[in-house]
């Protein structure tokens, strides 16, 4: 998961507040990792922590924030000068599969937080749920443009596929996988055109 710089108006300590979760909590886990090493690493007091956030649940979820801003940025440079909605759904999945294949990837940071929380009450829980839908609108929406039937049912075999090949990318050949899983996208892609 890539870094990003300081927004305008953040604060420096905020800012690798949220770098170090961010880094922590993806590479090792959520749960796993307590406020004392995360202020320790980020080089900030206790203090300075809840005067940002008002506990870990708010960092764990501003966690979730950047990376969700993260990959609908993603989504729509990769869009930016695609003409056809099938090109669209390729250079989107190609970022997902640039992801995979990515130093230190350790599969779906979306994925892994429902998986520590499971309740779908729970905050972190629902912002998971947020981000999947967005993706399956978003897939969804672009899948329209490629045939003439509904695309409800690719848009959530697309998003299937994807939840796979992240689970997949960080348990076997990062590059197998997203051959495959590209491979399978075009087989979605040719269904709708048919």
């Amino acid at each position: 998961m890539s870094q990003r710089t300081r927004e305008p108006g953040t604060s420096e300590a905020r800012a690798r507040l949220l770098s170090t979760a961010t880094r922590i909590f993806y590479a090792e886990g959520i749960h796993s990792v307590g406020v004392d090493r995360i202020v320790a690493e980020a080089q900030v007091t206790r203090a300075t922590l809840y005067r940002h956030f008002q506990g870990k649940e708010e960092l764990i979820l501003a966690y979730l924030g950047e990376a969700d801003r993260q990959l609908r940025a993603q989504a729509e440079a990769a869009q930016a000068g695609e003409e056809s909605a099938a090109d669209k759904i390729r250079a989107v999945c190609r970022t997902i599969t640039a992801g995979i294949r990515s130093p230190g990837f350790r599969g779906c940071a979306f994925l892994n937080a429902a998986a520590e929380y499971p309740d779908p009450e729970h905050p972190v829980h629902r912002a998971v749920l947020a981000h999947r839908q967005w993706f399956l609108d978003t897939v969804t929406g672009l899948l329209a443009g490629t045939g003439a039937t509904p695309a409800e049912a690719a848009g959530r075999h697309l998003v299937l596929l994807r939840d796979g090949a992240m689970a997949s990318g960080c348990l076997s050949d990062p590059r197998l996988v997203s051959e495959t899983f590209l491979q399978a996208v075009e087989g979605i892609l040719k269904t709708r055109s048919a």
